[in-house]
């Protein structure tokens, strides 16, 4: 993932709605009650966390029983500690204070609750990066301390692996054409960082990698689900059982890819991830974020978004304007030359479908206008006026280039872009002797597209010879 592209734009929920949820994650709300529990009598040991013998008051509080309540109590006091809710009152005498920051989750503004849900969400997915205690005794030398070597485990490489892994499940999560809501098997999640793209198909070692990052995987996004990062269906035992043994339950489908563990993104986790991409350099908008800028915001910064999320961006956009003031000042920001002058154009005319006949009056006012004419034109003609004047063959021509320039520049070589190239050539049979004389700064890289796209290689010569041309004419 670079840091210079913007990626998919998303869809957060208000921060009221998520904060709540923040305070209702298991992880979260047990630190938030040991640190309204903890007083003057509360010890702890050179680490910060509790003393033994004070956990199984501590998991009683918290209502945890079984062999794992004291390592769950535990963990909540870690986070207590990390996120500021509980501060370390005397290192020596090792006593606590409430924080600050405890206050904050009844009486701050939820901007601050979920600040302090951040500090909680990086506490953990850092432990998740951490080998399990089990393998860090193993490789513990003589003097105590962990040899790193034995353990295979390199911090910055383990850090970075996950955190690719969440960035693969934020772009799945905020691409159009990815599931969306639906969880995403763990087996895909764990290929996106481990197979080749140019792959065909996978060697042994690199299934057997697959398998070794989905086990890993299915311990971190354990530890990941309290905190209310994903909602998370964990790789079923009876896959990691010894082979050669029949499984209690019967023979294992393995067929059935929930099996393998499912894992989706919370709304709550959708915002996480936002923050710490926004923290980390990137370019991660949220629909909603244009509303309160002007048309050529709004125009150039949804260009690169799917439709769907320009159109609930323009939607947003617009229910804070009056109908005819905004279709002004979209046809005004839609002008230009510069390369992306032909998608704002796009957008303009996508826009104005939204404010519907309100717009007209607007509209009207630039049917002479070199640039918006054509647009103009179409969308009256669209919104099904009688009265709209034929265009001339030069501005039809002009349209077609804007209207595949946009095209191009919003889906790239895509099967629809081909298919209407091939319609124009098969329409037109004098269409690049034409089009290479119109007088707009995208034409040569149109017919370049066009000659790439069309399949007949006679007529995609012709369009490679129009390029040419168009390009001498513009004296490039």
């Amino acid at each position: 993932m670079s840091d210079s592209s913007p990626l998919p734009p998303v869809r957060l929920q208000p921060e009221a709605e998520l904060a709540r949820d923040a305070l209702s994650t298991p992880l979260l709300s047990r630190a938030a009650r040991l640190a309204r529990w903890a007083g003057p009598d509360t010890r702890v040991d050179a680490g910060g966390g509790l003393v033994d013998e004070q956990l199984p008051d501590a998991a009683e509080l918290l209502g945890l029983t079984g062999d794992d309540a004291a390592a769950y109590a535990s963990e909540a006091w870690r986070i207590a500690v990390d996120t500021g809710l509980v501060v370390i009152a005397d290192e020596e005498a090792g006593t606590v204070t409430a924080g600050e920051d405890l206050g904050l989750l009844t009486a701050g503004t939820p901007h601050d609750v979920l600040a302090v849900w951040l500090a909680a969400l990086e506490a953990v997915i850092a432990d998740a990066a951490v080998p399990d205690l089990d393998e860090l005794m193993d490789a513990m030398d003589a003097v105590g301390e962990v040899d790193f070597s034995q353990l295979d485990w390199d911090p910055e490489r383990e850090a970075a692996f996950l955190d690719g892994v969440l960035g693969n499940l934020y772009l799945l999560t905020a691409s159009e054409d990815g599931p969306g809501d639906s969880p995403v098997p763990l087996p895909a999640l764990a290929a996106s960082m481990i197979v080749p793209g140019d792959m065909g198909e996978p060697t042994n070692d690199v299934l057997e990698q697959v398998s070794d990052a989905m086990m890993r995987l299915d311990d971190q996004f354990r530890l990941l689900e309290p905190i209310g990062l994903v909602a998370y269906q964990p790789v079923d035992e009876a896959l990691m059982g010894d082979p050669d043994e029949e499984p209690a339950a019967g023979p294992v489908d393995e067929t059935d890819v929930s099996r393998y563990g499912m894992v989706r993104l919370t709304p709550l986790g959708l915002y996480g991830l936002r923050a710490r991409l926004l923290e980390s350099g990137f370019q991660a908008p949220a629909v909603g974020e244009l509303s309160d800028k002007g048309a050529d915001a709004l125009l150039d910064g949804s260009a690169g978004y799917g439709p769907h999320a320009a159109r609930a961006e323009t939607e947003q956009w617009l229910a804070h304007r009056e109908p005819v003031a905004a279709a002004q000042e979209l046809l005004s920001a839609a002008r230009g030359s510069d390369p992306g002058a032909p998608l704002r154009r796009l957008r303009c005319q996508q826009a104005l479908s939204l404010v519907g006949a309100a717009a007209e009056p607007a509209v009207r006012e630039v049917l002479d206008d070199p640039e918006l004419g054509g647009l103009a034109r179409v969308w009256l003609t669209e919104l099904g006026a009688t009265d709209v004047p034929a265009p001339s063959e030069e501005l039809v021509f002009w349209l077609t280039i804007d209207t595949l320039a946009a095209q191009l520049a919003a889906e790239g070589n895509s099967e629809e872009l081909q298919a209407l190239v091939e319609g124009l050539a098969q329409q037109h049979s004098g269409f690049f002797a034409a089009a290479w004389r119109v007088e707009h700064p995208a034409t040569p890289d149109v017919l370049e597209a066009m000659g790439r796209l069309h399949p007949d290689k006679r007529i995609a010569k012709e369009a490679r010879k129009a390029a040419f041309k168009a390009r001498s004419q513009q004296g490039h």
